[in-house]
């Protein structure tokens, strides 16, 4: 009984903790945002550190890095509000769920965040607004902002998360010419069965 609800009392805590990674995602990004609109728009951009940091003020009507910008606007809505909606919808169900590792759950839910932020603006608005573009010469980021910072930083905690669970795999030895196969664990070779 006491292992039970102390798991329980785990359980709550960690879905807290992922709640506050949520409203801190958002709530940086939106805040961000409204900076962005009230200080950059109708300027030509600033930029920092001989160019390595430039912020301007971008209307992104595709999604990221702008993908799908051009496409026609009815089909920007099916694909941007309502197909990237219904996939947030799914992956916070998962995180929601409560059975994910966490190095996993915390993936998700900033990248849940993030998109959640940006699916905000699209369904609102029919653009993000982007601001953030870093670079060394013409070696440059696309344009973008603390959202799309989430989500890539929720995706590699994922990725990191199915390494670590993984760990490294071994490989079968390859099989010898005469059908026989080298056993690593033993050093020994199995030799198939002779035929009758």
């Amino acid at each position: 009984m006491i292992r039970h609800s102390r798991s329980g009392i785990r359980n709550a805590a960690f879905r807290i903790v992922l709640l506050a990674v949520a409203v801190a995602t958002v709530g940086c990004d939106r805040v961000t945002k409204h900076v962005a609109e009230t200080t950059l728009a109708g300027n030509t951009g600033h930029s920092y550190w001989g160019n390595t940091l430039w912020l301007g003020y971008v209307e992104n009507t595709g999604g990221f890095l702008s993908l799908g910008a051009g496409l026609p606007a009815p089909l920007r809505t099916i694909v941007f509000t309502w197909g990237t909606g219904l996939v947030l919808f799914v992956l916070a169900a998962v995180v929601l769920r409560g059975r994910l590792p966490p190095w996993r759950a915390v993936g998700l839910t900033l990248f849940v965040a993030g998109g959640i932020s940006n699916w905000f603006d699209r369904a609102m608005a029919g653009y993000v607004v982007d601001f953030l573009n870093v670079g060394i010469g013409s070696v440059r980021t696309g344009v973008f902002n603390v959202a799309d910072v989430a989500i890539m930083a929720g995706a590699g905690l994922v990725a990191f998360g199915e390494l670590r669970a993984n760990g490294p795999q071994r490989l079968p030895a390859p099989a010898a010419a005469g059908g026989a196969s080298l056993d690593p664990a033993s050093g020994s070779e199995d030799v198939p069965p002779s035929r009758p």
